[in-house]
């Protein structure tokens, strides 16, 4: 099953971390935020990846085409072959990335629009953001998707109130308001970490402002499409310096909850 991640943003809140780098390529530790989200799905299987590029594309390209060289050491002879150590200890080499460039404007439902084609004869896939983490269970995830038989399943979590506000039924998980970026939030919210039947992209325009979590989402609830995985464990988003400080602070003490890999 594929994971689109989108990578699009400008990510103008965190630009005084690193003002030369797409939002998804900071670092939390050695390895850029991006890498994180990716290793924690391959955890569950899941290495078949379509990111949904924007701003500074160029930078998430060249990380992965250099990828093999970069923790290693490098003998060059000008004119002659690189040679390098290999990476030791991954299991990276079985991933499979799509870098799909959906323009550098583009909002969230514009990008996932745009890579359609990449999602092929698949009749379901994952979809998440390029700027945070969790101890979400992909796999009980995929179970409660599955088993409601709607198109979407959006995992409600209890983070800082600034995210879209879930408003749903406690027996049936069914989604009955997406209140996008409140001023208060008083339950669970839109932590990201959806799973989509292929029918989302009947939702969806080219219209480049076209925002996934606005117009398509909302329809969806209209339509008693959208299902709520309500996630208890952490999660945490990297928007500001802030946070950047506090997952570097959490994954340096080797307490980072979404670091299940050795």
């Amino acid at each position: 099953m594929k994971t689109v991640i989108l990578c699009g943003g400008y990510g103008t809140r965190i630009r005084e971390v690193a003002e030369n780098l797409p939002k998804p390529m900071i670092p939390i530790g050695e390895y850029p935020i991006l890498w994180h989200i990716m290793k924690y799905y391959s955890q569950f299987g899941h290495n078949d990846f379509v990111l949904c590029l924007g701003y500074k594309g160029e930078v998430i390209k060249n990380y992965f085409l250099n990828y093999g060289t970069i923790p290693t050491d490098l003998t060059i002879t000008l004119g002659g072959d690189v040679l390098s150590m290999p990476r030791k200890n991954t299991d990276e080499n079985g991933w499979k990335i799509t870098l799909a460039e959906t323009g550098l404007n583009a909002m969230t439902g514009a990008r996932l629009k745009r890579i359609r084609k990449y999602i092929g004869s698949d009749e379901n896939f994952l979809l998440t953001y390029g700027d945070g983490v969790g101890d979400v269970d992909l796999d009980a995830l995929m179970r409660f998707h599955l088993s409601h038989g709607k198109i979407a399943t959006v995992t409600g979590v209890h983070p800082p109130g600034r995210f879209g506000e879930l408003d749903y039924d406690m027996q049936t998980k069914t989604v009955a308001g997406f209140n996008e970026k409140p001023q208060v939030s008083g339950g669970r919210i839109n932590g990201g970490f959806f799973l989509f039947r292929r029918e989302i992209f009947d939702y969806l325009n080219e219209k480049e402002d076209l925002v996934l979590e606005q117009e398509p989402i909302r329809q969806l609830v209209v339509d008693g499409q959208l299902q709520v995985f309500e996630h208890d464990g952490f999660w945490q988003p990297m928007d500001t310096s802030r946070e950047y400080s506090l997952l570097n602070d959490i994954y340096k003490k080797n307490m980072a909850p979404w670091k299940i890999w050795k």
